[in-house]
């Protein structure tokens, strides 16, 4: 497997995946990551100070007065070639309520119309996936998924939503994602979530988290109201969500 390894100065570099996308590449770099984490916590690599994933590249960051950055650079750079036959641990499922109906779908009818699909068909496409988690970013708990289906990819919009409400469910290019907070946003919004994705007070913080998988189940206006009353008053948890925890 090709790999590019590019410096960032005397303290940084990055090992790319160029020929990967999407769940090929964060995959990958998830394998990638856990391979270093292991030599990390054993000692073998001394210096690590981060490592921040990205959707087909991982960046380390080094103490420049402990590690050997020529020594790192080499054994990760080796880690990256060894990880490709991995077979990468399942990760946890969750399974999160989506209402694809009336203002909760505002454009829902459009992508519709542009896929040369019913409506009904496109949430039935939507909802039948399993998405990987690929990364956390843009905002604290957004959650990057893919891969969509091939007939539901389009560009964000040409113009952006000054205000998307949190929890809007939507979809750009090759991924979907909940919005955790009320933000703009340039995505095609399908569904709204009443689930939160994020709370400081959590010992996760985030619900979701990289190497986890998502999957999407359509109900209707007064379901998502009522899930929504009992998730704000405490009296349902959000953990109740993860139907699998994964294993090998």
């Amino acid at each position: 497997m090709d790999i590019r390894v590019l410096t960032l100065g005397d303290s940084a570099f990055t090992i790319e995946f160029p020929a990967l996308k999407g769940a090929l590449g964060a995959r990958r770099v998830r394998a990638l990551r856990a391979r270093v984490q292991d030599e990390t916590d054993v000692g073998a690599l001394v210096g690590i100070l981060d490592v921040i994933s990205a959707s087909r590249s991982l960046t380390v960051c080094l103490d420049p007065y402990i590690a050997d950055y020529e020594l790192v650079r080499a054994r990760v750079a080796a880690l990256a070639q060894e990880s490709a036959s991995e077979v990468e641990r399942a990760g946890p499922i969750w399974t999160l309520p989506a209402c694809y109906s009336g203002e909760y779908a505002p454009d829902l009818d459009d992508v519709a119309q542009r896929s040369g699909l019913k409506s009904q068909e496109v949430v039935d496409l939507h909802s039948s996936l399993i998405y990987d988690v690929f990364l956390i970013g843009f905002l604290p708990g957004f959650a990057f998924l893919g891969e969509i289906d091939e007939r539901l990819r389009f560009p964000r919009r040409i113009s952006p939503r000054v205000r998307v409400p949190a929890g809007s469910v939507g979809i750009a290019n090759e991924q979907t994602a909940v919005y955790p907070w009320e933000s703009p946003g340039g995505w095609h919004l399908l569904a709204r979530c009443p689930v939160p994705f994020f709370n400081s007070a959590w010992s996760q913080p985030s619900l979701l988290s990289p190497g986890g998988r998502v999957r999407f189940d359509p109900i209707s206006i007064s379901e998502y109201e009522k899930l929504q009353g009992e998730l704000n008053s405490g009296q349902l948890n959000p953990q109740s969500f993860l139907m699998e925890k994964g294993g090998i």
